[in-house]
């Protein structure tokens, strides 16, 4: 199977020798994600909602990149700084999966890779033959 990897642009990509997402063969593996704007700045510094939004559209694009839409997505999993704020975050993703509804999960890290970074995710997605 031919496998593509997709970059965002990030900094931490070729530090770290990851990919923004991979797909091999019906398959979309979306990398944890961040609220990273088109200037490598993060966007929403201090607001969860702000940047679980953006993420979400990173994550949208990376999925598009790769022949995929938020509707082939399978599972999220949901990284936060402060779980008292999964509201916030929650109305985030279900603005974008309330039709949708993949499997997910939540959980609270004790960090994340830069201190201005409220919320990470990552998502994979299922793109079937045509």
């Amino acid at each position: 199977m031919e496998r593509l990897n997709i970059s965002s642009g990030t900094p931490w990509e070729p530090t770290v020798g990851y990919s923004r997402a991979v797909k091999v063969g019906p398959y979309v593996h979306v990398s944890g994600t961040t609220a990273t704007g088109l200037d490598g700045k993060i966007v929403g510094v201090g607001d969860s909602y702000a940047q679980a939004v953006q993420t979400l559209k990173n994550i949208e694009s990376a999925l598009k990149k790769a022949g995929a839409g938020l509707k082939d997505v399978v599972r999220t999993r949901i990284y936060v700084i402060n779980i008292a704020e999964w509201e916030k975050i929650g109305k985030a993703h279900g603005e974008f999966f309330r039709e949708i509804r993949p499997a997910t999960s939540m959980v609270q890290v004790s960090a994340l890779i830069s201190p201005e970074i409220l919320v990470e995710i990552e998502a994979d997605a299922y793109v079937p033959s045509k």
